[in-house]
């Protein structure tokens, strides 16, 4: 059993720094041309999944892990407070129709399982329905994976309490960041046992595995999840399709 409070958010001590943004930087190629090469052969589709507390560094790790590869084939999505019509239908009907196509990269920064997190950290919904939910959730995952052939990668973004608060008044403090902030965030993380118990939950009742990223080092984010995905793509064995020979006369 995953124990979230045992994990560090920070890299190990003996780490290099410099050898680690070296390392990330070719990671970041390699990305670079396995999307070239997903998008040539269109067998195989990827959905990545970013999930964390606030200022855990989702929209970072976004911006920064896929920086190398081109705009077609590459997308990524955020999943808010869900419109009137979204609310009208089931819970994953809005999730569905954002699953990526053979041939792309999706990215969710947040996802499905906001449903059964902060529905659940203030009670909204019930621990049967939260139950029915996280079935739902992993059966809906089976199905990208063995109908579409989609990889889903999870990663769970793990923060300390202390760099989350800084974080968040770096927002304040810094013009440059100020369009980031938002009173709610300071309001959300008043409930951060209760998050952390939601999240320690969720990740050990998922059917796919969660990648649990030491998230207080930006630079050592970037570099657990450049490696984790390269390490999916290059599992697909992925070839680019060549032109078939033709005869001469």
């Amino acid at each position: 059993m995953i124990k979230l409070s045992a994990l560090p958010t920070t890299p190990p001590k003996k780490v290099n720094k410099e050898k680690i943004l070296k390392e990330t930087k070719a990671l970041k190629k390699r990305i670079g041309e396995l999307h070239r090469l997903l998008m040539a052969e269109g067998k195989h589709a990827i959905l990545i999944v970013f999930q964390g507390m606030d200022a855990s560094g989702k929209d970072g790790a976004t911006r920064r892990v896929f920086d190398r590869c081109g705009p077609t084939g590459l997308s990524a999505y955020s999943f808010k407070k869900p419109t009137d019509e979204e609310f009208a239908h089931d819970f994953l009907w809005r999730v569905h129709k954002q699953a990526p196509a053979k041939g792309t990269i999706k990215i969710f920064n947040r996802s499905h399982y906001e449903d059964v997190l902060i529905q659940r950290v203030h009670g909204w919904i019930d621990k049967k329905r939260v139950d029915q939910r996280i079935d739902a959730i992993n059966a809906f995952e089976n199905l990208l994976t063995f109908d579409n052939n989609t990889t889903v990668i999870k990663f769970y973004m793990h923060i300390s309490k202390k760099r989350q608060a800084e974080k968040l008044q770096e927002r304040l403090d810094d013009p440059s960041k100020n369009w980031k902030h938002n009173d709610n965030d300071w309001k959300e993380a008043k409930f951060w046992t209760k998050y952390m118990n939601a999240y320690q939950d969720v990740i050990n009742r998922s059917k796919i595995k969660w990648n649990i990223v030491p998230v207080d080092s930006r630079w050592y984010r970037d570099y657990i999840v450049a490696k984790t995905v390269v390490k999916h793509l290059e599992k697909l064995k992925m070839v680019s399709p060549v032109l078939p020979k033709t005869k001469t006369k």
